[in-house]
């Protein structure tokens, strides 16, 4: 159930399907590496409607630990249920027993059906993100 919601995020974002990724994905949350954890909202019937990766972050600036919200995702069928601002609350709770000071995240510009939930439980950043690729030398 978790990697069907998994494909459906990366199919949100355009990204192509890769089974060794979601795969990869999966073993990481299994095995707590890279800091990485799972959080799901599941339905009356016990199907999973959401999923949520989660990882601390060093916040050098501060001194303190912040949470990363690394993926965030609402079956269609279960949009505008609760389910999203229910993984922010639960989110929320991690990060307090884990001692960080700041949840944070990034969503895509025309993702505006999220950035509603957002807005209602989170204040938008003047921070703007860039990639880079890694150098071949």
């Amino acid at each position: 159930m978790w990697a069907q919601l998994y494909n459906g995020y990366r199919s949100f974002y355009e990204l192509p399907a890769d089974r060794a990724a979601v795969a990869r994905t999966w073993e990481w949350m299994l095995g707590r590496q890279h800091g990485l954890r799972g959080i799901v909202a599941v339905n009356s019937s016990d199907n999973i409607v959401a999923l949520a990766n989660l990882r601390l972050f060093a916040r050098p600036s501060t001194g303190q630990i912040g949470l990363y919200l690394d993926d965030l995702f609402t079956s269609s069928e279960s949009r505008g249920s609760g389910a999203a601002g229910a993984m922010l609350q639960r989110a929320a709770v991690v990060a307090a027993e884990e001692g960080a000071t700041v949840i944070r995240w990034i969503t895509a510009k025309k993702n505006s059906t999220a950035r509603r939930v957002y807005d209602a439980l989170a204040s938008a950043t003047d921070w703007v993100t860039y990639d880079m690729k890694p150098s071949d030398a």
